[in-house]
């Protein structure tokens, strides 16, 4: 066998070296919008600590991992004082080259565009210290830029652009940095206060922020992007109305005066709705701007509201740190700095540090990688191990301009088993293969047959990746290593298992046989999906399928394009896929209905047109993510997941193979990225890694020179 895995990785290395020509899944995703479940629990399933016909192997302890090369990879965490504060300076400043703006009346004084109480970034936070003015960041984007209607669900390339573009009442992508609580940072919602009962949100808007433009943000901006856009069932928001439900209680707002707003909840203290109140969910809509092509504001229609500001008309209107002032049809943007952005350091620096952003467009995300290793980009995110062994050589190469951290093992690669019984059922094969599926022992048969170890090895060879029995990843806050059930590599254990099930080599050509039912002395082959998108599903795919031919299951694998992929996961025409792990798994509370199928569009166990029929552990882990979900006490949430992880883990619910890590490569002349800072975490690294903080030291801003020096955007 070891040999067998010895040979399909060669072979696999090739193909992957083809597949990295192939695109990559490198963008944000929009949060899961949750329904009530409509289901009843069916005790159709053998226990899962029912004791079996013949002695199994038992589970043995989990580790925890290593870094790659080394090192601790430890994040330094602060109190939320050190990291974000709002208050008057004595005095402001601005880039040189915007005095001769201001003198020239183009602009207002600097005190003047900035609030009276700007957000002040604090010095204590930082790991290089108050930086200097200039420079350039060069990233990549293979997305097309749709639009800057971000509310209606445009997307103005991803990759970075979509967080630079838009901001929201609260920020979570940096919340791995506090010390103090796992909450969202403010934002442009300075505060907020609870009342007595919990029932209530109190809260206080930022006063004196303008857009780019110079209009100023007002409570209208919120009103509008809450009444028009989140609750307006024709918008296609990120959050839809629906999403904005507890129990199918709508949350509601009251608006009071230009700063303070309340928001009503049907429970007490839902802590977890401050997470839908970030990017995306509550990115604010510049409503001077959009209003007039609202349809219930005097617009043609929805269509012409979602299109009303096409990627060209630029520079659009934005309270992030940069704007685009330039963009060449998927070819080239160039962003330059908001001269209205509301954040400073504690020496009253306007924020941003640096000048301008690019982003050179390609088809691809492996091109950021490329462009990373030419010295062309000064970022990208390592998420596809068959790049790993080529990028950390270059780093260590001494021309190499850029260097790479590891984040939290949070990259892992499930196989996942299609549970229900109705949805995309076309035949008794189908059938059939649904209750194989649902029967414990059958799920413990595959992670019994899995060399999780050597998949490892024969996806990537070194220490990147090691084996994992699935679940809550490592790299949690809420991951709890005592809760792993860890089933070991016993082929042994998985042939007891399948000849319990009943199923029989009748023919001796190394395939088990159905003996019964309406597939008796039929073969068991199984459909297993890939990804094209995603070359190490594959990897993991090939070396999976080779493990399950020797206990006597053959596995045809498909490699699937996106868009078939994903009508196979909404209408259920797949048997077992391997996916990518979700965010979910690695920030539980931010996402925490994805967490199993409290809501109908669950994946593993979607709902058709026929009400889902639960296994019996899965109404017990329905009732633990809806208490997790609306816990307030973090050290209670900890325990309602380790109790999730065991359930989720002995009863096999996915069968875990691989884990690892996203790097993070960074040019080296950047300062003050967070120590420890994730590429992927409640967001991606743009969010992660503050940008507007980041500064390049004088002596190294002629490395790349800016490509529109001493510009602004400049309205009509």
């Amino acid at each position: 066998m070891r040999r067998l895995l010895r040979l399909a990785a060669l072979l696999l290395a090739c193909l992957l070296v083809l597949a990295a020509c192939g695109r990559t899944a490198d963008t944000e995703e929009a949060p899961a919008e949750p329904e009530p479940a409509a289901a009843e629990p069916a005790a159709e399933e053998p226990a899962a600590e029912e004791d079996m016909a013949m002695e199994l192997a038992a589970p043995i302890p989990y580790e925890f991992g290593t870094l790659p090369g080394g090192g601790s990879g430890e994040v330094a965490r602060y109190p939320l004082s050190d990291l974000v504060q709002y208050r008057a300076l004595d005095e402001y400043h601005q880039p040189a080259f915007m005095d001769a703006l201001v003198a020239d009346g183009t602009l207002p004084p600097v005190e003047e565009r900035l609030p009276p109480e700007p957000m002040v970034i604090p010095t204590a936070g930082m790991s290089d210290g108050q930086g200097v003015y200039g420079g350039v960041w060069r990233d990549f984007s293979a997305v097309q830029t749709e639009g800057w209607n971000l509310c209606a669900r445009e997307t103005q390339g991803w990759f970075g652009i979509n967080y630079i573009y838009s901001e929201a009442l609260v920020d979570s992508a940096p919340v791995f940095m506090r010390s103090d609580d796992f909450a969202p940072f403010p934002n442009l919602a300075k505060s907020w206060e609870w009342s007595e009962d919990g029932m209530q949100l109190t809260m206080t808007l930022m006063e004196g922020v303008k857009w780019s433009d110079g209009a100023p943000f007002t409570m209208e901006d919120i009103r509008f992007t809450w009444e028009d856009n989140i609750l307006d069932p024709n918008v296609p928001s990120w959050k839809t109305p629906t999403s904005w439900e507890i129990d199918g209680t709508p949350v509601t707002i009251d608006f009071h005066d230009d700063y303070t707003f309340t928001w009503n909840f049907p429970v007490a203290f839902p802590v977890q709705k401050l997470f839908d109140m970030d990017f995306l969910d509550f990115t604010i809509c510049p409503a001077h701007v959009l209003k007039p092509h609202h349809p219930a504001h005097g617009g043609v229609d929805y269509e012409a509201y979602e299109t009303s500001l096409p990627p060209l008309d630029l520079p659009p209107v934005s309270l992030g740190p940069w704007v685009a002032v330039e963009y060449k049809t998927d070819e080239f943007m160039v962003m330059r700095r908001n001269p209205y952005y509301w954040k400073v350091d504690e020496a009253g620096n306007q924020l941003p540090y640096m000048n301008e952003v690019t982003f050179q467009k390609g088809e691809s995300g492996i091109g950021r990688t490329l462009g990373t290793l030419g010295g062309s980009i000064d970022h990208t995110n390592l998420e596809n191990p068959s790049t790993y062994i080529e990028t950390t050589k270059r780093q260590q190469e001494e021309d190499a301009h850029f260097y790479v951290a590891w984040g939290p093992e949070a990259l892992g690669f499930p196989i996942e088993f299609n549970l229900s019984l109705s949805h995309g059922v076309e035949n008794e094969r189908d059938q059939a293969l649904r209750e194989l599926f649902r029967d414990v022992r059958f799920r413990k048969a595959v992670a019994y047959a899995l060399d999780r170890d050597g998949i490892a090895q024969s996806v990537v060879r070194g220490p990147f990746l090691r084996g994992f029995p699935g679940g809550i990843v490592p790299g949690a806050v809420e991951f709890d290593i005592e809760s792993v059930v860890n089933y070991p590599y016993s082929p042994e254990s998985a042939s007891a298992l399948l000849a319990e099930i009943g199923f029989e080599d009748t023919n001796g050509d190394g395939i088990l046989n159905w003996t019964s039912g309406s597939l008796e002395g039929e073969e068991l082959i199984i459909g297993l999906n890939t990804s094209e998108d995603a070359a190490a599903t594959q990897g993991v795919g090939e070396a999976a399928s080779a493990l399950l031919r020797d206990v006597g299951v053959e596995i045809n694998m498909r490699v699937m394009q996106g868009p078939a992929l994903g009508d196979a996961n909404t209408n259920g025409t797949w048997e077992m896929r391997v996916t990518r792990t979700g965010q979910h798994y690695l920030t539980p509370f931010t996402r925490c209905t994805d967490l199993g199928p409290v809501t109908k569009e669950y994946g593993p166990h979607r709902e058709g047109a026929e009400p889902r029929v639960l296994l019996d552990f899965e109404q017990e882990l329905i009732d633990i993510i809806n208490a997790f979900c609306l816990e307030p006490d973090a050290a209670t949430r900890s325990e309602l997941m380790s109790r999730y992880n065991q359930l989720f883990t002995e009863n096999v619910y996915h069968a875990g193979s691989i884990i690892g890590r996203y790097g993070l490569a960074m040019a080296k002349r950047f300062k003050n990225i967070p120590t420890g800072a994730p590429p992927f975490f409640v967001h991606w690294t743009w969010g992660n890694v503050r940008p507007e903080q980041m500064w390049i030291a004088e002596e190294d801003q002629d490395l790349v020179p800016e490509i529109r020096p001493g510009e602004i955007p400049v309205y009509n």
